[in-house]
């Protein structure tokens, strides 16, 4: 959550940048500032079209300028800043960007796997900018199991999803060297990445750059992918995604024929985080896990007792 002072702020300024953009912004109710998101690690107010995010208290000002010049550099993948560099506020660094529509969570028959799956080909095929940092997905997804140990240690599913993160291979676990390093990553796909810009009817762009970095492409189709494994993604919408993928060039797997040895050490690792996620959520309400929760750990049981695939060279 934000500290008292933060929250307040960050809407005086996100109403300043918009009003600067748009000087006749009208400030009636249609345009009140609103919270979109306060969590310990992202603070984001929107007023008219113009959106602030406050990283993470721990975000690295150089890391995260890399990655916020990335996105100005790649349009039509990545949503533009508004800025070209954070600013500082009350100990957070600052970020703006212009307002986009999200995926509707009511409508998951209008999911976007298509354009989820082309965008992350073109950046996948994108030669990254010197000194950009490493993609974050295997850091967070260890912050994931740290949290869990720290929280519920002596939960019934805490040791099953334990299990399945230390089969990993250590970079998969933040603690080694990816092997691919050269490859230019999102780090953290799943729908909520992805607006519509211009609201509300322009082309899908991919947003949020905090975990975006040089690394193993699989790792940005490994959401989809271990829900799909699970049970939890339908055929036909993992089969759109992957298809779409292929069809835009992806190097993240073949061009055809099987998909999973590149898929299942990263998509191990998201079912692991997700279910890591889960128990800790559950354990902090003091509630037992429901039908989803339990098939994630369901699965990190099973995933528990078979070796991960290794990837084809």
């Amino acid at each position: 959550m934000t500290t008292d002072a933060l929250l307040p702020a960050l809407k005086a300024r996100v109403r300043e940048t918009a009003h600067a953009r748009t000087p006749a912004c009208p400030c009636g109710a249609a345009t009140a500032t609103a919270t979109l998101a306060d969590r310990p690690d992202a603070t984001v107010v929107r007023h008219a079209g113009t959106v602030a995010k406050a990283h993470a208290a721990d975000a690295d000002p150089a890391g995260l300028s890399r990655r916020v010049t990335v996105a100005a550099r790649l349009p039509g993948v990545l949503l533009p800043p508004l800025a070209p560099a954070p600013v500082l506020l009350h100990g957070r660094l600052v970020t703006y960007w212009p307002y986009g529509a999200p995926v509707d969570p009511e409508d998951p028959d209008a999911a976007p796997w298509e354009a989820a799956a082309s965008l992350l080909a073109r950046l996948h095929r994108t030669t990254p900018p010197t000194a950009v940092p490493a993609m974050r997905g295997p850091a967070k997804a260890a912050q994931a199991l740290a949290r869990l140990r720290d929280t519920a240690p002596h939960h019934p599913a805490t040791a099953p999803v334990r299990a399945a993160w230390a089969a990993l291979p250590a970079w998969a676990r933040g603690e080694g060297t990816m092997p691919d390093t050269t490859t230019l990553c999102h780090g953290d796909l799943h729908l909520g990445q992805l607006i519509r810009h211009p609201a509300p009817e322009g082309p899908w762009l991919l947003i949020d750059v905090d975990d975006l970095g040089t690394g193993v492409p699989a790792w940005d189709l490994a959401r989809p992918a271990a829900w799909y494994a699970c049970g939890l993604l339908p055929p036909d919408e993992w089969h759109r995604f992957l298809t779409a993928y292929r069809a835009s060039g992806g190097p993240a797997v073949p061009a055809d024929g099987d998909p999973w040895p590149a898929l299942d050490v990263p998509a191990r690792a998201l079912t692991a985080q997700t279910a890591a996620r889960a128990v800790t959520k559950a354990a902090r309400a003091d509630r037992p896990l429901d039908e989803v929760e339990r098939t994630l750990v369901d699965a990190c049981a099973r995933m528990a007792t078979v070796r991960p695939s290794a990837p084809r060279s």
